[in-house]
Order: structure tokens, then C-alpha cells, then sequence
């Protein structure tokens, strides 16, 4: 336990850390200059992440569940009950005031963490067999506020899979443009789920990816037909119907 208490302090002061050492200006200025998406390469420090975070991501590969939608998906997936429990670590990034402090203020709205009965609010998506993929979508809010997403990479070693972001894809009068992210250990891509029509590359044989996604929302509040449909969207495409009978211990902001 100590040298987790231990790992979860060094990387609160690394998120402070990363966060005051960002050109603050230019990045909000990327952020909005692309509809609400920036990309932030070595945010934390590839060495502090792979030692870190990478053993844990190892550690928790009998957890990850496997799941396969024609059309759309194909990938693993560890929940955010599954991390509550066995990997608090992740929790403790997700939490970090100084981050939060600083999403609130790069996106000029108040945000937080999601509550404590949402199993995608910070999660592990595995890439792990050829084929492995994510189609085009947008990550809807069902949140009756907006909902925010950042993507924090892991393990990269694909020459293949890549996050396909299509930028201005429903902006009147803006040109559509593509970027293709590989976003290796530390790098983050933060987005407005709404706004960003985005996919990710088929893995290639012998190839591995994992990411961590962690999503914010300016109102935690949701209709309760919303919610229902929201868990049985993240049971049958991501997590396995587990997610449904796991203990709810109130806001993910107490442990």
C-alpha cells in the first residue's frame, strides 16, 4: 500500500507539475482554433508513465473485457469500478486539482468529475489483437451538461493504429481537417465529445495500444431513461454486464 499511496502522490505533483509548465495562451488558442480539440504532446513524462502507470496496465490484463460490435468496434475495455477498485492510481490522475483546475479554464466552464455510477467516467481501452479498432463517432453526452474527454496514452507500439480526428467535420464555412494522432506514454488529446467526429486505425499483428480516457462533465445530473440507456451501452460495447451489478459507492469524488 505504501508504494501506492507513494506512486498516487508523485503523480498528483506531476499533473501540477505538467500543468504549469504549458504555454497556457497558445494551447487554448489551438483548442478552440480547432473546434474544441488540442493535442498535447509529453504532457507527463514518457519515464514517469511507464514506470508508473505501465505496470499497473499489466497488472490489470485478466480484468479487461472484450468486446466486438460489427461495424463499430473491436477492443478491450476496463472500467472505472474495475480501477476504483484494484487501480486507485489512475484515480488520483483523474482527480488531480491542478488538472481540473486547468480543463476548467482551458474550456471556460466549471467542470468535474463524472459521478460515482458511471463505469466510463475513467476507464482503460485495450488494443490487443489484430483488427482491434474504433469506427467514426462522436462520444454523445447524455449528461444534461457538456461532457469532456482526454485520452492519456499508455503503451504505443503500433505503426498502424491511430486516433483519425476529422476537425471542423460540421462547421459551417471551416474546411474539414484530418489529424492522426499515435499519442504515445504521456502525450493527452482532450476534446469536446460532441464536437469531434473521430475513429481509431485497425491494430496490425504483433501490435499493442492502451489508453486511458477520462471524461468531465459541467453537470453530473442525468434522466434516469438516459442513464439506463448510457449503462447498457457501456455493458454490451465495452465492459460486459458486470458493470451493471458493481457496488455504486456514491460520487467518484470519494474513495
Amino acid at each position: 500500500m505504501g508504494e501506492t499511496r507513494a506512486a498516487d502522490t508523485t503523480l498528483t505533483l506531476a499533473a501540477e507539475h505538467a500543468v504549469g509548465a504549458l504555454d497556457f495562451e497558445r494551447v487554448q488558442r489551438e483548442y478552440w482554433d480547432q473546434n474544441e480539440c488540442v493535442y498535447l504532446e509529453r504532457f507527463l513524462a514518457p519515464a514517469l508513465v511507464e514506470s508508473q502507470l505501465v505496470p499497473v496496465v499489466d497488472r490489470l490484463r485478466p480484468e479487461v473485457h472484450r468486446a466486438y460490435l460489427p461495424g463499430h468496434k473491436k477492443s478491450g475495455s476496463v472500467s472505472y469500478y474495475v480501477l476504483r477498485d484494484n487501480a486507485p492510481v489512475f484515480l488520483e490522475l483523474y482527480r488531480a486539482p491542478a488538472f481540473l483546475a486547468f480543463l476548467s479554464r482551458l474550456v471556460e466552464a466549471p467542470v468535474m468529475v463524472c459521478p460515482g455510477d458511471d463505469p466510463h467516467s475513467c476507464a482503460l481501452y485495450f488494443y490487443t489483437e489484430p483488427g482491434d479498432h474504433m469506427g467514426f463517432h462522436y462520444d454523445t453526452s447524455y449528461y444534461k451538461g457538456s461532457r469532456f474527454t482526454v485520452l492519456l496514452g499508455l503503451i504505443q507500439r503500433s505503426k498502424h493504429c491511430r486516433l483519425v480526428c476529422h476537425l471542423h467535420k460540421d462547421s459551417p464555412g471551416r474546411p474539414m481537417r484530418e489529424l492522426r494522432l499515435a499519442y504515445g506514454p504521456g502525450d493527452l488529446v482532450i476534446f469536446n465529445g460532441n464536437k469531434l467526429w473521430h475513429a481509431v486505425t485497425p491494430l496490425a499483428a504483433g501490435e499493442e495500444r492502451v489508453v486511458c480516457t477520462m471524461e468531465y462533465v459541467t453537470n453530473p445530473e442525468m434522466a434516469l431513461h438516459k442513464r439506463l440507456f448510457s449503462n447498457l451501452k457501456d455493458a454490451f460495447g465495452y465492459f460486459g454486464l458486470s458493470v451493471l451489478f458493481a457496488p455504486r459507492r456514491g460520487s467518484s469524488t470519494t474513495r
